[in-house]
């Protein structure tokens, strides 16, 4: 983690390394590959919109804030 603000998770190795397989093996399902590779070419072909997020949901470039945050509806259903 590069960001100096995000706390680093107080793990047990076995912990830690279960995780990030958990973690890697969600990244590469297919949906979030596709919403990866399509956020990161809408950046590309809109370079005013860097500040903020794509949602695939609203279809639209909204803040970090929001777009995390679920619309203020949390980030579970």
């Amino acid at each position: 983690m590069s960001s100096p603000i995000r706390l680093k998770q107080k793990l047990s190795p076995e912990a830690a390394k279960a995780k990030a397989e958990r973690d890697l093996a969600a990244a590469k399902t297919p949906y979030r590959r596709f919403a990866k590779r399509d956020a990161q070419k809408k950046h590309r072909d809109n370079p005013g919109n860097s500040h903020l997020d794509y949602d695939h949901t609203t279809r639209s470039f909204v803040s970090v804030k929001k777009n995390r945050g679920g619309f203020g509806k949390g980030t579970k259903k």
